[in-house]
């Protein structure tokens, strides 16, 4: 009988595949009472250290000296659950977790790969590995995941899905991260094949189109509440714009590496810091959260050099993007880099070097911007010479912390496992000017300054073009976001952040600004929202509607 791809297999056949091959775990309704037993111990610790947990478990061992791990405990509670033996409390799943900082800031993140394809650019530190996407090696996690899937969209989008609640975690707001070099360069037909797939691996259904994958996913059970491309500054114009707000996304990766245009030139970026400002602009006028990538020791550059060309993110008022990833140049076999540093031409900075320049740049990041990465995950053995240390952000945070300063960006805030109450929490308004739009984040903040939730309002500048067609006369929110641990959709709050109303209180604030800029001359008729399809019901609850091109949700204010 000839096996289906899984570009062929329904829902249906994924999860008997899924079990079919995942590890079998032993048959745990034959041993509840060690199970009962161990998750009563856990749930009325206090604290809870890994040390803690460990003696817990194997004070009750099944079938002679077997101990459970944290999936099968976390599979037994949920049965258990069911079986009405023990009342689920999010306390007690929480303490059973794996790797609980995987959804602390309140979204299941899903990343997964497109398969290899030709790229535009021809960068000199690049590398290059066939059956890979550009850039991407076989051995990073992330694209060996993608490579034993077979590069296929439904089949990553599941598994990760599928671990994430193996390992006690809510999947049910999920932000999409596609990944795999330049995603502008695709073909079109692959690039709504492939966001096709990842819905319908949320959606639990398969569809005829993107558009009824999208509509499905607005009641789905795993909901698409942020979609992330990564692509370059070269590919973004008008038209693109348009296209990847068809396609659902939310979020663009902005590869921008630098802001000199001489290092740019030298290692063959092919492009200018022009065009990197013209798409910026364009992104913001149309609502997509920005993040940019940035690469110190390029060739060319010196530690002084990159400090100043870093202090320009946000000195110029045409940059100042929402996220951002610091990933030092990675010295790799094969490119054209390495032959420049065997000639003796290139010298990777010294680990203490490139520590000192990071805590440097963080130190000058503002509170508006969210350092995502501090290393990209490349495994140490790739890297011919410099900094192997994949703890990079950790060393930095500790060399700041020696010299007394710290991070304001907004990870560096976030209230992360803290437990929050509503009463304790106050709003805070910080405002922040671009070459097009007056920015607003509105934010929760604890009484020790710790960030809750925020909203980003964008109001642009009378007369700025180009402003959408159909977002004339409209302020823009471009994200709104609660930390805390991901709930499930619905799900009440013990004491996490999410699903206390802070949402809703923002985007009321958001309407009273943008009323309040609309009283004293500003243009503004309605409010929209950039809202990716699995949080349009959230919205539509807040007042917006879909508008006709189904781009954009908006609302009066």
């Amino acid at each position: 009988m000839k096996t289906k791809s899984t570009k062929e297999m329904s829902r249906q056949e994924w999860d008997a595949h899924w079990e079919a091959t995942r590890q079998p775990d032993s048959d745990l309704g034959a041993h509840q009472e060690q199970l009962v037993a161990i998750i009563n111990e856990v749930s009325a610790a206090q604290e809870l250290t890994p040390a803690a947990f460990q003696q817990i478990v194997r004070q009750h061992p099944y079938e002679g000296k077997r101990t459970f791990n944290k999936a099968q405990l976390v599979q037994g509670y949920r049965q258990l659950c069911d079986d009405g033996r023990l009342t689920f409390e999010q306390a007690t799943l929480r303490k059973l977790q794996m790797k609980p900082t995987r959804t602390i800031s309140g979204v299941a993140p899903v990343s997964v790969l497109t398969r290899p394809h030709p790229c535009p650019g021809q960068c000199i530190f690049c590398p290059e590995v066939e059956g890979q996407p550009k850039s991407y090696l076989p051995d990073e996690p992330g694209a060996a995941r993608a490579a034993s899937h077979g590069f296929d969209p439904y089949a990553q989008t599941f598994a990760r899905i599928r671990t994430f609640e193996e390992l006690g975690h809510s999947a049910e707001k999920v932000e999409l991260l596609i990944l795999g070099g330049t995603w502008s360069a695709y073909p079109a037909e692959y690039q709504e094949w492939f966001i096709r797939r990842c819905l319908e691996a949320m959606n639990s259904q398969e569809a005829g189109s993107l558009a009824e994958a999208q509509q499905a996913n607005e009641t789905a059970l795993h909901r698409n509440v942020g979609l992330v491309i990564e692509t370059r500054p070269d590919t973004i114009d008008a038209a693109e714009v348009a296209r990847l707000r068809r396609l659902g996304v939310t979020k663009v990766q902005l590869g921008v590496q630098s802001l000199d245009d001489r290092l740019l030139a030298l290692n063959k970026r092919g492009h200018t810091v022009a065009q990197t400002e013209a798409a910026i602009r364009l992104l913001r006028l149309a609502g997509f959260k920005i993040a940019v990538h940035w690469m110190p020791n390029l060739y060319g550059a010196a530690p002084a050099s990159d400090l100043a060309d870093f202090a320009r993110l946000w000195d110029s008022r045409a940059l100042r993007p929402d996220e951002l990833k610091i990933y030092p140049t990675a010295l790799l076999a094969g490119t054209e880099l390495h032959q420049l540093w065997h000639q003796g031409d290139y010298t990777p900075y010294p680990e203490p070097t490139l520590i000192e320049l990071v805590a440097d740049c963080k130190a000058l990041v503002p509170p508006y911007c969210r350092v995502n990465r501090v290393m990209r995950d490349i495994p140490a053995g790739n890297i011919v010479e410099g900094s192997k240390r994949s703890n990079l952000r950790q060393l930095v945070q500790r060399h700041m912390a020696l010299q007394g300063r710290q991070c304001r960006c907004i990870r560096c805030s976030e209230i992360r496992g803290q437990q929050v109450t509503r009463d304790e929490l106050r709003m805070d308004h910080l405002t922040y000017p671009t070459d097009a739009t007056a920015e607003h984040l509105i934010r929760f903040l604890t009484p020790d300054n710790r960030l809750s939730g925020f909203l980003r309002l964008s109001l642009p500048d009378q007369g700025v073009q180009p402003v959408p067609d159909e977002l004339e006369g409209h302020a823009m929110i471009r994200e709104v976001h609660v930390y805390g641990p991901a709930l499930a959709i619905g799900a009440g709050s013990d004491g996490e952040a999410q699903h206390i109303g802070l949402g809703e209180q923002l985007v009321q604030r958001a309407v009273e600004v943008a009323r309040a800029a609309a009283d004293s001359g500003h243009p503004f008729r309605r409010l929209a929202v950039i809202a990716a399809v699995g949080t349009r019901e959230y919205y539509r609850k807040l007042g917006f509607e879909l508008s006709a091109s189904g781009l954009y949700m908006n609302r009066p204010i």
